[in-house]
């Protein structure tokens, strides 16, 4: 048995477009097992789960029905995928503050976060956070 080599290369360290694609891809497949992705890329994706928030920023020149999917994989993922538990530091909440931000909150968002997910922290944040 072998053990795969660290690539430090291949860490996302900030949202490219590419990457972006990726998401939203794997956001098209929300019913699919790992809903998509091969396992290089569930791996390799998982560090877009801890991006500070103000690396989300790309996401900015996405239109709402995108930020949307990404919230909604972003949930699904927190419980699907290993390595992709974020709590407060969740990527949900980034995009969630870019939605409302926008005026573009969709009814009934927040009950489906909160059906789909156990993180206490979807789709606020941490209380201290916002303080």
């Amino acid at each position: 048995m072998s053990v795969g080599a660290w690539d430090p290369t291949e860490q996302i360290a900030e949202l490219s477009d590419a990457v972006l694609a990726e998401l939203l891809a794997a956001a098209d497949c929300l019913d699919e097992e790992g809903f998509g992705l091969s396992l290089a890329q569930v791996s390799r994706l998982a560090a877009t789960v801890r991006l500070r928030p103000e690396a989300w920023q790309p996401a900015a020149a996405l239109d709402d029905e995108q930020v949307i999917r990404l919230v909604r994989f972003y949930t699904l993922a927190e419980g699907r995928l290993p390595d992709w538990k974020a709590g407060s530091a969740s990527p949900v909440i980034a995009l969630c503050r870019l939605l409302r931000r926008r005026g573009a909150w969709p009814a009934g968002l927040t009950a489906w976060i909160k059906a789909h997910s156990d993180n206490k922290f979807l789709p606020y944040g941490s209380l201290a956070d916002r303080l």
